[in-house]
């Protein structure tokens, strides 16, 4: 993981010290495997004067491991919050037995003090039980460093704008001084005629690799006019241009009806090439789909899905989850492939047609509440289903069935018409970087 990670393992000597220094070294071990480089002392901290020297070699940290490797007081974590301002993980481990005898570690008082004294505080922390051998552990600590590795990329994103949101889609629309003081993400923008104009300018050859780009990840492109996939290339060239100049790692953009009547070609596939490159692009201009996008394909280590909830499939008990043609190349059905076509309604090309691959998915959604940021997830099966209509699409079983009440749920609770689907189980990570950030989780 790219953080900085610090190990404050803590003891006072009047404990069992044997137990205490076997845990110190099998922290050490497990965390160097699991974080790469971490910042840890030689050995044991037992006195506030080690832990200053040992805080003074440090730079700011992204994550505080702060172990109570025996019983510690709540001073020595105020000695960390008043140099570091950072999440601070508490971690107590186990007693070494319970046998009417010796309290030997007493460590789980120590991480009550902390956890008291870092709430007197107002600053947020996260608590692990257990043994550093024990794999609840090692997962639990590892999905914490996935939410800090998380939220440092939102605090680096720019996420580049192109166009406004077509008229109606207004949910869209995030405030940048929202955005900044949340996540510190900045806002590139740009408009779609500028893009379309650049378009226009680009000779064959610096058209060439965006060409060749489309034919190897997609069957059916020698049935497309030529036209229309060279004006594809020319989109998908000023794209990239737009990204290189911006420093974009995300794009929310604009799509009809302005491609279609301004360029005469659909940016569907534009989008699905950006998508499977690393680039999570949502369409209608929609920028908390695009942040969602970013954060889901972050998580999940592969391209993510933007689409609307446009059916519920009784016969499977399932969500159906479409848009024109904008699907990731990389999720199509492997028993299909990913084929190009027309736009449904506007019978211009190339767009994406196809059904999605199943697997286990999250369905996540940044959305926008009266008192600021919210986060919408469900955990559920992308089912082996074909294609549901023109376009793309994938249908959801939620986890715990019930689609039509799940549905009429989220109506109610006022969510926004557009979710992504990321494959793999990402919900205690989305909790955990929401928690950090102080972002409202529904969770379905």
């Amino acid at each position: 993981m790219d953080i900085k990670v610090a190990f404050i393992p803590l003891a006072r000597t009047t404990f069992f010290m044997p137990s205490a220094e076997e845990n110190f070294t099998k922290s050490c071990d497990m965390l160097e495997g699991l974080f790469g480089n971490v910042n840890k002392p030689t050995e044991l901290i037992t006195s506030p004067e080690m832990l200053g020297e040992f805080a003074d070699t440090l730079s700011q940290q992204d994550l505080i491991i702060y172990q109570c490797s025996t019983f510690i007081g709540g001073d020595f974590v105020t000695e960390l919050t008043n140099r570091f301002n950072c999440p601070i993980i508490v971690w107590a481990v186990r007693e070494p037995s319970i046998d009417g005898g010796r309290l030997k570690l007493n460590s789980l008082t120590g991480a009550f003090s902390a956890g008291n004294s870092l709430r007197m505080q107002g600053r947020q922390h996260e608590f692990v039980f257990g043994n550093p051998d024990e794999i609840e552990v090692i997962e639990k600590l590892r999905t914490i460093g996935a939410a800090v590795e998380m939220v440092k990329k939102l605090n680096n994103l720019v996420i580049g704008v192109v166009g406004s949101q077509p008229a109606g889609f207004g949910f869209g629309v995030i405030d940048e001084a929202q955005l900044a003081s949340t996540f510190g993400i900045k806002v590139a923008q740009v408009e779609a005629a500028n893009l379309m104009s650049n378009a226009t300018s680009y000779n064959d050859e610096e058209i060439a690799t965006a060409l060749e780009e489309l034919k190897s990840r997609t069957k059916g492109w020698d049935l497309m006019p030529k036209e229309n996939l060279e004006k594809y290339a020319r989109l998908r060239t000023a794209y990239q241009g737009f990204i290189k100049e911006s420093g974009a790692g995300a794009i929310a953009s604009r799509c009809w009806p302005d491609f279609f009547t301004g360029f005469g070609a659909p940016v569907c596939a534009v989008l699905s090439m950006l998508n499977d490159n690393g680039i999570p692009s949502s369409c209608e201009t929609d920028m908390g789909g695009a942040i969602s996008m970013f954060i889901g394909s972050n998580l999940s280590g592969s391209a993510t899905y933007f689409g609307d909830p446009v059916a519920v499939d009784e016969k499977c008990d399932s969500i159906v989850y479409w848009h024109c043609g904008a699907g990731a190349s990389s999720l199509a059905n492997k028993n299909e492939g990913s084929k190009l076509g027309v736009h449904p309604n506007r019978k211009i090309g190339p767009t994406m047609e196809f059904g999605l691959k199943n697997g286990p998915v999250t369905v996540l959604r940044l959305g926008k509440d009266k008192d600021g940021f919210r986060m919408f997830l469900m955990k559920g099966e992308a089912l082996d289903e074909p294609q549901k209509f023109w376009g793309t699409s994938v249908t959801v079983k939620p986890e715990g069935g019930q689609a039509t009440e799940s549905v009429a749920a989220f109506v109610e609770d006022g969510w926004e018409p557009h979710f992504v689907i990321a494959y793999g189980n990402v919900v205690e990570e989305v909790k955990t970087m929401c928690n950090m950030l102080g972002i409202n989780v529904w969770e379905y």
